[in-house]
């Protein structure tokens, strides 16, 4: 997985737990479980993401793959 999965993925993860949090204080707690259990396997996969880059990657390469991955995310 490229840095551009893994931030896509934490982003992800971001916004099911905005939901998860605001479900719990609507009440919908089926629905803030269901958000809470996607939110966790999207960090887990950026988790794995983030490992494979610290073990592949130079400083400097991961800085500039970075910079592209939030780019990327900016103009989707």
């Amino acid at each position: 997985m490229s840095l551009e999965e893994a931030a896509r993925q934490l982003k992800m993860a971001g916004h099911d737990a905005q939901v998860a949090f605001d479900c719990v204080g609507l009440g919908d707690l089926e629905r803030a479980q269901e958000h809470a259990v996607t939110l966790r396997a999207a960090a887990d996969a950026a988790e794995v993401a983030l490992s494979r880059a610290l073990q592949d990657m130079t400083p400097e390469q991961a800085q500039l793959e970075g910079e592209r991955a939030i780019i990327a995310l900016e103009d989707a």
